[in-house]
């Protein structure tokens, strides 16, 4: 098989289409070029829903990533050329990015920043795997992701993070782990990955790597830098309360917003999820493409000064 099956221009303001050999049983398509874009996120979510809703034959699944569907098909059913050809009819019902409407929901979760399990996680890796870490300061990752963004102070970083929604962009690298871009562009952050990676991370952590912002869903290792904890984001617990939880609370495409509040009190929260006394704060709604195009446009130009003061204190900063 081609590792390159076909390349299609799309009509209007959507992105190029390019379809990849994936092994026997799947295949890779890949939307616009190799960066990051929301507008590229969300055509690639329209087509995952309206692939669902068109029922291809002999697709089993499609999974969304950043730029990308994976498409898991059986060879059995339908051979691969034929399975292009129904994706591209399946992209020419899908409307152009501007136009699309997203149903998502928004999630609020609490947040206590450089809590103290995070602290915990970061000061094993400084003992036991690198204490030379130049992303750990004095204990934590807070002060190095500061100074990647050429920001002035940890009230700023915790500003970022707090004043917009975090689109979740797509649930990857293990089950259940959300990775989350900033709504509002004048959020976007970035830093490095730890090198080598941790080998625990807290469950319930929320960390940074790239630009993409995460949350923990379960103990694991890890290489983003940690920042703070939230709740529970896995239903693996058995509660009751917890069954919209099956199996994990955070659905591509779904927006959270984080509330900060103190270690005390998140601890307190997180004792009432696990006994399944907690309702998380759900709201169904939609999205529309065209009002964030709109409103990221009047931010553009805020955006692009936070952008280049980010460039340049990258360029300082010492990379793990």
């Amino acid at each position: 098989m081609a590792a390159i099956v076909r390349t299609t221009k799309l009509t209007g303001d959507r992105p190029t289409v390019t379809y990849r050999t994936a092994g026997d049983r799947c295949l890779l398509v890949e939307y616009g070029p190799p960066s990051v874009d929301l507008c590229v996120n969300f055509f690639v979510h329209a087509v995952a829903r309206q692939l669902a809703e068109q029922e291809v034959a002999g697709v089993a699944q499609a999974a969304p990533g950043l730029r990308s569907l994976l498409v898991h098909f059986d060879p059995a059913v339908v051979a691969q050329h034929a399975l292009v050809d129904s994706l591209e009819d399946v992209h020419e019902r899908v409307p152009p990015p501007s136009a699309l409407v997203m149903p998502s929901r928004r999630i609020t979760l609490a947040l206590a920043f450089d809590d103290s399990t995070s602290r915990e996680a970061v000061n094993r890796y400084r003992v036991a795997t690198r204490p030379d870490a130049p992303n750990v300061v004095e204990g934590n990752n807070i002060d190095y992701i500061v100074r990647c963004n050429g920001l002035p102070d940890r009230d700023a970083f915790y500003e970022r993070v707090l004043q917009t929604e975090w689109w979740n962009a797509f649930t990857g690298f293990y089950p259940g782990l959300p990775s989350l871009l900033p709504l509002d562009p004048r959020s976007e952050l970035v830093a490095p990955k730890y090198n080598p990676a941790r080998t625990w991370t807290p469950e319930g952590a929320v960390a940074i790597g790239g630009p993409c912002l995460v949350v923990y869903p379960l103990e694991s290792p890890g290489s983003y830098q940690l920042f703070g904890r939230t709740l529970p984001i896995s239903g693996l617990f058995g509660r009751s309360r917890n069954r919209h939880l099956d199996p994990f609370l955070v659905a591509p495409g779904d927006r959270i917003r984080f509330e900060r509040v103190e270690e005390a009190e998140l601890i307190e929260l997180r004792r009432q999820v696990f006994e399944g006394r907690y309702d998380y704060r759900i709201e169904p709604g939609s999205y529309s493409v065209g009002d964030h195009l709109a409103e990221s446009a009047r931010r553009d130009a805020e955006a692009e000064a936070r952008r280049a003061a980010r460039r340049a204190a990258a360029a300082r900063v010492k990379v793990p």
